[in-house]
């Protein structure tokens, strides 16, 4: 490697797409991130060990203080930042069914948690990655009217 040239580190993470339904209509649950004051999915770190649906199901409670049951795998985004090297980053997204908990337990990363119609969650959330991560939830949900 050329000297002052950054070196890239591989980095997965996995997360989560939690609904549920109100008067017939789909409700998402999106985080509002302390640093940079955005709209985004619940997601984190996959630890050593953890399959991709254990994390996904881990970090939305952690994330939100929601708890859900994986009903399947929406798909996966990649996306590459620079820190004090280039990382190259894989999200791996599963749509989870709200089985319980409260958006008040959700943890310090969060500023706040809110349900959003799944309509106004893809207009609101800050990144088209995870718009397009949205969208998929609402054809898979729309599929199981």
């Amino acid at each position: 490697m050329e000297s002052g040239a950054l070196e890239t580190e591989r980095v997965v993470s996995a997360g989560g797409v939690i609904f549920r339904t109100v008067n017939g209509e789909f409700e998402v649950a999106l985080c509002l991130k302390k640093r940079e004051k955005i709209w985004c999915l619940p997601k984190g770190l996959i630890e050593e060990n953890e399959e991709a649906e254990e994390t996904a199901v881990r970090e939305v409670k952690e994330e939100t203080g929601l708890e859900g049951e994986i009903v399947e795998k929406i798909g996966e985004i990649n996306y590459d930042f620079f820190g004090r090297k280039h990382y190259f980053k894989t999200v791996h997204f599963y749509l989870l069914r709200y089985v319980g908990g409260s958006p008040i337990n959700h943890d310090f990363e969060v500023d706040d948690v809110r349900w959003f119609s799944i309509s106004e969650a893809i207009r609101v959330i800050a990144y088209e990655n995870e718009r397009r991560i949205l969208e998929k939830a609402r054809k898979l949900l729309e599929g199981q009217k």
